[in-house]
């Protein structure tokens, strides 16, 4: 009988020990149990909890959410899982992703910006900033001895440089060696409640400051790990409905560096060819609004450059572009009447909460020149992308927005209200940006952006604009003319002076004196 009884309880906790591990899927390996991360600040993340209630993924977009983070991991048997929703932000504010610099690690919030180079964090107290970069703090921290300024077209800031280690923790497994601004003295360049404390620019070293010898971040990133030299990035917007628990005015994304998530996407990933490695510069062939050409010459919409920017919030076109498109789109719309200075982004528009009269206002299309450099590809832009939601003035009862197309001094901008809409590919090492869908866009029942092609076109690429280059024998011939002129002018002067001196000769001094004496 004990004997029976010792069995029985043999058996009964090897039963309850087994029932305390994941059972095993088909294939003998433990099921992994995966939680989306938590919707809050990078800085407060903590490790998923153990099985979340239903209640947290009661929708069936949190369902899709998971389920693309665990087909991130197997992308080309690279692991993008951890890259994906590593972008925070404020609506109109800029995506930021969280970074460690220095020895121990001092973790910030940086802007993602690909339309500058530098890597530049506060390095000194601000109103704006809840925390900066302590360089004395560091052990790592070296002086380059060098200082750096920045202007923009409003605000600048000014710093120190030096190297330093530097992460991403929700990017690669990898420390490298990167410059680092140390920025000391700033005007109109942090953002009051953006969240953020620095700015890491991801483009070419042509336009990094003080100057192209300064090797940009993603560079020193290629060349100290195995990362492949792209990233991509998925702005979602102030709309997607998975960012309304920290209120609709915080958006997120996803930056992939070293890779492509096919996750992050619908469709086909259309390529533009980046035509100068220094801004990411691209080129525009033809802009439609309601599906009807603005019928301009196509370098128009390129002077005098075409860049993809996320550091600008705005769709920025030159002013005789703005001028045509803003005629377009009013008459499109022409069933409301907006006052003129909502067209220039100087007042708001309001409706009632839910029923903003999307159908009203038209798609905006840009096609980029192909890889194929006579194809073009189209994407089209909807009104809940250039019209951007404004949460500070806006009440329960209303729906406010701020038009987002402005007019340019520098060329076409397609800032981060373009880039919500898709996932976009920055492919630096075949020299080209993607284009697809993003799996995150804002749309409603009747249209949806869309990235289709191609288009059949003729030398697309005299479309980009040629800065004037003035030859080197026009200026030596301009420097002859010149020092000509300056020998006219200067030899009444040697004549007046070589009479001078002959005239002294004639009189010596003793004669001269007595001359003076005979006049007293």
């Amino acid at each position: 009988m004990k004997e029976a009884t010792l069995q029985i309880f043999i058996w009964t906790s090897l039963l309850l020990l087994g029932s305390g591990h994941a059972a095993p899927n088909t294939s003998g390996l433990f099921r992994a149990i995966r939680v989306p991360l938590r919707q809050g600040a990078l800085d407060e993340r903590s490790p998923p909890p153990s099985p979340a209630p239903a209640a947290a993924l009661s929708s069936s977009q949190g369902r899709r959410y998971s389920a693309r983070r665990r087909r991130g991991a197997a992308e080309g048997g690279v692991s993008f899982v951890d890259m994906i929703d590593n972008l925070r932000g404020k609506s109109g504010q800029g995506y930021y992703v969280e970074m460690a610099v220095g020895s121990p690690p001092q973790k910030l919030n940086i802007l993602v910006d690909t339309g500058s180079s530098n890597f530049a964090v506060g390095a000194a107290a601000h109103p704006f900033l809840r925390r900066y970069y302590h360089r004395s703090l560091s052990t790592s921290y070296h002086d380059l001895d060098r200082s750096v300024y920045v202007p923009y077209t409003q605000g600048r800031w000014e710093g120190e440089l030096g190297t330093d280690l530097v992460s991403v923790p929700h990017g690669p497994n990898a420390t490298l060696r990167a410059n680092v601004a140390a920025i000391t003295q700033s005007d109109r360049f942090f953002i009051n409640g953006s969240n953020w404390e620095g700015i890491l620019g991801l483009a070419y070293a042509d336009i990094a400051r003080p100057d192209e010898t300064l090797e940009p971040f993603f560079d020193s990133l290629v060349r100290q790990t195995s990362v492949a030299n792209l990233f991509s990035l998925q702005l979602c917007g102030a709309g997607f409905t998975q960012n309304y628990s920290l209120g609709s005015s915080t958006v997120g994304g996803s930056m992939i560096i070293g890779g492509v998530d096919s996750s992050l996407y619908v469709g086909e990933l259309w390529y533009t060819p980046i035509r100068r490695q220094w801004y990411y510069e691209v080129i525009i062939v033809r802009i439609e609004v309601n599906g009807q050409d603005l019928n301009m010459d196509c370098k128009e919409y390129n002077y005098d450059k075409s860049i993809v920017d996320s550091g600008t919030t705005n769709l920025r076109l030159p002013r005789k572009v703005f001028q045509a498109a803003v005629r377009a789109i009013e008459a499109a719309s022409s069933t409301e009447q907006f006052p003129s200075g909502f067209w220039l982004g100087e007042q708001l528009v309001c409706w009632q909460a839910g029923t903003t009269p999307w159908h009203i206002f038209p798609v905006i299309s840009l096609y980029l020149m192909s890889e194929n450099r006579n194809q073009s590809f189209r994407i089209s832009i909807l009104p809940q992308q250039y019209l951007r939601p404004v949460e500070d003035v806006a009440s329960a009862q209303e729906d406010c927005y701020k038009f987002a197309v402005s007019q340019s001094s520098t060329g076409t901008v397609m800032g981060a209200v373009i880039m919500e809409g898709f996932y976009v590919v920055f492919d630096r090492e075949k020299k080209r940006i993607g284009f697809a869908v993003s799996t995150c866009h804002v749309h409603d029942e009747f249209r949806t952006a869309s990235v289709e092609g191609s288009f059949h076109g003729v030398d697309l690429e005299d479309c980009g604009y040629n800065i004037p280059q003035t030859d080197e024998s026009t200026l030596m011939t301009i420097a002859y003319i010149m020092a000509g002129i300056c020998a006219l002018f200067m030899l009444p002067l040697c004549l007046m002076v070589c009479q001078w001196r002959f005239a002294r000769c004639l009189h010596p001094h003793g004669d001269f004196a007595d001359d003076i004496s005979l006049l007293k």
